[in-house]
Formats: C-alpha cells, structure tokens, sequence
C-alpha cells in the first residue's frame, strides 16, 4: 500500500533544490498516493515488465514504479531535475535508467530494441498537456512496441479518447485511438492532486494496444485525410467538408453516392461515422 505522504515529501523537495515548476515543460507534480497507486494498478505492472515513464518530475511515481516493474526508463527533458534524480531522489533505484531528453524526438523504437531486447513496454506517464495527442500519435504511428499506454491527461482529452459517435466528444483523435487501440478510462482526477493545482480537472486512461488494426485499408494515409477533413468543419456535411479537403479528390457525388451505398444520408455528417464507416468510405472514394 502506497502511504499517502506525497505532499510533504514534493514540498520537501521543491524546498531543498529551491525549485519552481517550470511552465514551459507543462510540470504540475502528481502529490496524491492514491491516484499514483491507481495509475500502477491500471497499467497492470508486474514484476516482469520493462516500464516507460515519460515525465518523471521529481520522481513522485518513478519510485513506486521501481518497486513494481522488473525495469523502469524515464525521459525527462527537464536537466536539472534529471540532476537531482539521478543524484538523490532515484539514486537507490537499480534497476531504474534516465534519459535527459525531449520525448518528441527520442527514438523510442530503437531505445526499446536497446534497454528492452525489442520486448513490448507498458508505457505510463503524466503527460504535458499542451503536447499530450503528439506524444501519444507520435507513439502509435511509429509502431512503438508496447502493450499499453495508462496516461494521466485532462479530463476533456480522456473523454475525447474514449468517446462514442455520435456524442460531442467524438472526433478524429477519438477516430485515431480506436484504430491503434482499445480505451478505458480508469480515473477521475480532481485539481487538489497536482502541485501546483492546473486550471482543469484530469483523469487516468488506459490504451491498450491492439495486436492489429480493426479495420483493413489500402491507403491508410487517405482514411485518416478524410477524417480530419470530417472533424476540420464539425458543422458542413461530410460531402462539403471532403470538397475541397487538401489531399482528396471527389465530388459531392462522389461522397452522396458513397453514403448512399452505405445506407446513410447524403447530409450525414463526420461525426455519426464510426471507425469502420470511415474505412469504408475511404475504400469506396
């Protein structure tokens, strides 16, 4: 059982280095035991597994990690607290290793084939939010090896995830996830958890990646032209909005007639399709 001490000890830390989170790496440091225990139980992290942290911090749930995986690697872009991890807060970590590095532009595929024998890692992380779909897009198009992603996000994005077509959440990330993996959102997460408190509320989601896609296209690269193209203008129908989307060629009765075959309405819109509907669409334009 993880103690609930977290507060105290992020405190303690910021105090002894004289540190401020910093902004511009969108740092609020998770202080809540609890959550960090249902972050761990939600990836499902056993004694056997090789674990991805991106975003350590200060080390809040890089510890607890330590204790239940076989090996941890964390990417952190923040050099000082690398530093300090390294030196004090993770130094009794053995089987821990710390990458200074900016996520974006690590090549995870190769550092996975590196510290993991090319084996799936279970990823777990308290992204940034202001890059949180670049990390996870940047994931799944490079076909990281990996089991899953369990994600502290914002709330607004965990329900983006994990939405249903049809609702006002669905769109193309909803439409993305869905393709490369299975969403469950394990966790609420109120403001009082983070140091400092964000402006919004956050939650915990599981991806858990799929062995393969659901869906079967010859040009995968259109499919998800035509989805952005769907979500780029929510309120135009799919016909007007693949008009004069970059990249794809078709007139409106292209798309009626398309539509038709599948037994929806010319005036449908993008956001009543589902993943397979927008495959479909996709093979038939």
């Amino acid at each position: 059982m993880i103690l609930n001490d977290e507060p105290a000890r992020t405190i303690g830390i910021l105090k002894k280095y004289d540190l401020m989170p910093r902004k511009k790496f969108g740092q609020n440091f998770l202080i809540d035991g609890h959550v960090i225990e249902k972050i761990i139980d939600a990836a499902g992290v056993t004694e056997d597994d090789c674990v991805l942290e991106i975003g350590p911090g200060i080390g809040t749930m890089t510890r607890h990690l330590c204790a239940r995986a076989r090996k941890v690697i964390a990417i952190e872009i923040d050099r000082d607290l690398v530093k300090i991890l390294k030196e004090d807060i993770l130094k009794d970590c053995t089987n821990l290793t710390i990458i200074n590095e900016d996520v974006l532009k690590v090549d995870i595929e190769e550092l996975v084939r590196t510290e993991n024998g090319g084996r799936p890692v279970k990823v777990v992380a308290n992204l940034p939010y202001y890059i949180t779909t670049p990390i996870i897009m940047g994931l799944f198009e490079k076909h990281v090896p990996m089991e899953s992603m369990t994600l502290m996000v914002q709330k607004e994005v965990a329900q983006r995830m994990c939405a249903k077509p049809g609702t006002k959440d669905y769109g193309a990330l909803t439409v993305a996830v869905s393709y490369y993996s299975e969403c469950y959102l394990a966790a609420n997460v109120p403001m009082n958890c983070f140091m400092p408190r964000p402006d919004v509320m956050s939650a915990v989601v599981r991806l858990t990646v799929l062995p393969q896609a659901p869906v079967t296209v010859k040009d995968r690269g259109k499919m998800f032209a035509i989805v952005k193209a769907a979500f780029g203008q929510r309120r135009k129908t799919l016909q007007n909005a693949l008009m004069n989307a970059q990249g794809i060629s078709c007139t409106k009765e292209d798309v009626a007639n398309a539509l038709e075959s599948m037994g929806l309405s010319p005036l449908a819109r993008g956001e009543v399709l589902s993943l397979e509907q927008f495959a479909r669409i996709s093979e038939l334009l």
